[in-house]
């Protein structure tokens, strides 16, 4: 590269340096957040459980209330229990499969009881509720008492939230929301999920 052309490459940085330092200084609110990771593609549960990882790290408290998935073993799980985070789990499988409105709206309704204690407690720094959104499009909880515990939670309190099909209640209280949009996906051809990497 010609001097000239690092110089350039230097200009463009300092430029681009200078954004985003302007950026950062005006940030200055710090509270609790609510992120939602929402979409059709792959890869929004991990996302959820990468960032209660990493608050682990930091030393934070955290809970999880994980719906839908239940029956499945869970990697994640089997890490985080053994860091001391607990788990609020369904434990009645894909609803397709269970095709028992009844009681996987009871089994939701227990999960959510036990993580309401959750966003109500001043102690816990993050709530991941994974797979929450189809508790609300299929009706077994109620928006309005969701989005009533959310809003009264610790100020401090983060609460991650994933599943597709995000109801636009949680969209609006929201302050990040993220999109993951299928490109390819291994199982469309014909490649069944796999322990480690899919779940």
């Amino acid at each position: 590269m010609s001097q000239r052309d690092q110089d350039k490459h230097k200009a463009r940085q300092q430029r681009l340096k200078e954004v985003v330092d302007a950026k950062v200084a005006e940030a200055q609110v710090e509270r609790g957040l609510v992120l939602v990771l929402t979409g059709n593609g792959k890869g929004k549960s991990t996302a959820g459980f990468g960032t209660v990882l990493r608050a682990v790290g930091h030393g934070l408290n955290c809970a999880v209330a994980q719906f839908i998935k239940g029956e499945w073993p869970c990697g994640e799980r089997n890490v985080l229990e053994k860091l001391g985070v607990p788990f609020h789990v369904m434990k009645t499988g894909f609803t397709w499969n269970t095709q028992d409105r009844e009681g996987d709206t009871r089994a939701a309704e227990a999960v959510w009881a036990a993580v309401a204690q959750d966003l109500a407690n001043p102690a816990v720094d993050m709530v991941l509720l994974d797979e929450l959104t189809y508790m609300l499009s299929l009706h077994y909880l109620d928006v309005d008492t969701v989005v009533a515990a959310i809003e009264a939670r610790p100020e401090h309190q983060h609460v991650v939230i994933t599943g597709r099909n995000c109801h636009r209640r949680l969209l609006e209280l929201a302050d990040t929301v993220s999109e993951i949009a299928p490109v390819k996906h291994a199982f469309d051809a014909g490649i069944k999920a796999q322990q480690g990497l899919d779940w």
